[in-house]
């Protein structure tokens, strides 16, 4: 009885570890701690990402004039309600510059209802995570730990990746 135990045991973990075939997704083999992580709200209002530890985080960065952004944002919005992933925080932070109105009507032209507006701050979060274009996509663990990494557009509905993100949840 103990070998069985034990052996399922291993064989989820190996599941779980396991990277999903999903296009432009990076899992580390080492996870990577990031210090004093903020960025802003609508209200310039800074947010700590420590402020978030036991929930499941994602960090999209993305702006205005970038088409894959536009194209991708609402399947993001949707990702946010889905109830098997109870414990996600999704932090959409423009870091185009873009002023309120521009990333309003944004928005409201990708029909975004579920996510709220977030900004990269003057100490820009593009430069501390090494961002090479947007969209980037940076995943962290319920300890704060970035995990993962989407470097460019993704289906956040794709089946696979709905199925691999709820492991972590």
């Amino acid at each position: 009885m103990k070998f069985l135990i034990i052996f399922i045991f291993l064989i989820s973990k190996a599941i779980a570890n396991e990277t999903p075939n999903i296009k432009n997704l990076v899992v580390h083999e080492k996870l990577k701690t990031h210090e004093n992580i903020t960025f802003l709200d609508t209200n310039k209002r800074p947010i700590k990402l420590s402020d978030y530890k036991g929930n499941l985080v994602i960090l999209n960065f993305w702006a205005t004039w970038c088409a894959p952004c536009k194209e991708e944002m609402p399947s993001l919005d949707d990702l946010k309600e889905n109830p098997f992933l109870k414990n996600i925080k999704i932090f959409p932070i423009n870091i185009g510059n873009d002023n309120k109105d521009k990333i309003h009507k944004f928005f409201e032209d990708t029909k975004i209802e579920n996510l709220e507006i977030f900004y990269d701050n003057p100490v820009t979060l593009a430069k501390k995570f090494s961002l090479r274009g947007v969209p980037t996509t940076i995943i962290f663990n319920k300890d704060g730990k970035e995990f993962a990494r989407i470097m460019g557009s993704i289906d956040f509905l794709d089946k696979n990746f709905i199925d691999w993100i709820k492991i972590y949840n």
